[in-house]
Formats: C-alpha cells, sequence, structure tokens
C-alpha cells in the first residue's frame, strides 16, 4: 500500500531538485523551423490566490538558479474545483491586483524566455464534467 503524505512542507526543494535534473537531462528547449518545441524543458508555474509571496520566490528562485535559455510560463488560470472550493485561501480565482503584482515582479525580473499568460475570465468552460462510476 501506498504511504499517503498529507505534509508537503519539503515540496520546494523536491520540485526544484526534479527541475534541475529534467534541464541536466534534456536541457533548454529546441524548436523545429515552425516554431514548435521538439525537446527541453519549459518550466510554467501556476499563480495561486493569496500565494503571491510564494510565486514571487519560485520566479526569484528560477531567476536565480535555472539556465536563462529556458522557458519560464506563469499561468492565471487558476479556479477552484472540488474541495478547493472549501479553503478560503484559494476558493476563488486571482485577483486583477494580484496578478498585477506578478506581473510587474515577472517583468521586473526580465526573463530572457519568459511569458506571462493573460487574467482570462472563461477557464471553467474547458473543465470536463467527469463523472466517477463503479467498475
Amino acid at each position: 500500500m501506498a504511504k499517503k503524505y498529507s505534509n508537503v512542507t519539503n515540496y520546494f526543494e523536491m520540485a526544484t531538485k526534479a527541475i534541475q535534473e529534467m534541464i541536466n537531462q534534456v536541457g533548454a528547449p529546441k524548436f523545429d523551423e515552425n516554431g514548435i518545441i521538439q525537446k527541453g524543458v519549459m518550466i510554467r508555474h501556476l499563480v495561486l490566490p493569496n500565494h503571491i509571496l510564494n510565486t514571487k520566490h519560485i520566479l526569484k528562485w528560477i531567476k536565480d538558479n535555472i539556465d536563462e535559455n529556458v522557458y519560464v510560463n506563469v499561468m492565471a488560470q487558476y479556479f477552484p474545483t472540488y474541495k478547493a472550493k472549501e479553503d478560503e485561501l484559494i476558493n476563488r480565482k486571482l485577483t486583477r491586483r494580484e496578478y498585477n503584482e506578478v506581473q510587474e515582479y515577472f517583468y521586473l525580473l526580465n526573463f530572457k524566455n519568459g511569458y506571462m499568460q493573460e487574467l482570462g475570465e472563461h477557464e471553467e468552460e474547458y473543465v470536463p464534467n467527469w463523472e466517477c462510476s463503479s467498475i
């Protein structure tokens, strides 16, 4: 039986080591003649409401520790589903103020290959209606 972990206090350490190892193995992205990525690492970070300092910490770590040729994509598409709706810290989408604060910091860091996703309004429309059935 697999052990279930409820404490993720070392997540940052584990995730950053995994990212570094992925980069060691495959490197920065390589594109074909049409601009489609063929190989390499792109770091995507999803910004959560009430966790802007966490996002800033992660972006600063990427800037200080990762080769500038690696692509960084900051995603603003979060919306709460399932039990996240019950958590007062993440039971809503990002506010415009939160988005602007992250965007300002992101551009201040001046990533060579960085992209900031626009703050959307209709993300929920793209989520399938999952149904559970017994087998």
